[in-house]
């Protein structure tokens, strides 16, 4: 006789999701807002990356990183990868257009957020020369942003956030803290960039991100005892 109750337990299993992770890492929060868009309920499994879990080495064991999305016991990894695992497994407010070369467009906006956003990071940890170095990559990657990714809309995609706007949100309001942080001048001046300035407070004003933001305050104390810390080991 067939156990009917058994495929039932597999499947009630199976959709259960965590998320490993380690705030305020924005690579976390593109993870928490994708989940939070599509109203998927979700166990918060916070990561001390001075000492790495053995359920993140487990499922993570090529790159060691946060964030890892598990939904049952099939693990995803790299930030942008999940956002669109979620997307895909869970149809419900897409986070991608239905149009193939508006969708396109908007891949094109997240790669060049992943590759291009990574001198946010480099601008934290810069002195000196490579400081003004790494400024002047940000100022370029914003300037095209501006001029090219966002035209008259309201978001990348048009009039919801989508993809594109998780990439880039993780990169332009973690920039906001990290300039305070280094306190070298300010790179993302209004005058300079209407369009992206208009579009970030969109994104911070849209209900569900604003519902998950880090606080800046507690973001820029973080920072700055981050950076004095690497100052004084190095």
């Amino acid at each position: 006789m067939k156990n009917h109750h058994k495929p039932l337990r597999v499947s009630v299993m199976a959709e259960r999701v965590k998320l490993l992770g380690a705030l305020p890492s924005p690579f976390v929060y593109r993870v928490i807002w994708a989940l939070k868009l599509k109203a998927i309920p979700y166990e918060f499994i916070e990561e001390d990356l001075t000492n790495k879990s053995p359920l993140l080495l487990k499922y993570n064991p090529v790159h060691k990183k946060i964030p890892v999305l598990l939904h049952g016991d099939k693990p995803v990894c790299e930030s942008m990868i999940i956002v669109e695992y979620i997307d895909e497994m869970w149809p419900q407010n897409p986070l991608l257009p239905n149009d193939p070369y508006e969708r396109a467009l908007a891949r094109f906006w997240v790669k060049f957020a992943e590759d291009k956003g990574s001198s946010v990071w480099r601008l934290f940890r810069a002195k000196g020369e490579e400081l003004g170095k790494t400024m002047k990559e940000t100022l370029e990657m914003l300037q095209n942003v501006e001029e090219h990714g966002l035209g008259e809309k309201k978001f990348f995609g048009g009039d919801s956030v989508g993809m594109a706007d998780i990439a880039f949100g993780s990169v332009v309001y973690w920039l906001e803290v990290i300039e305070e942080v280094v306190g070298e001048g300010v790179i993302f001046e209004a005058h300079k960039f209407p369009r992206l300035h208009a579009w970030i407070k969109n994104f911070k004003q849209a209900p569900v991100i604003k519902e998950n933001l880090p606080y800046r305050d507690w973001m820029v104390t973080f920072f700055k005892r981050r950076r004095e810390a690497m100052a004084a080991s190095a």
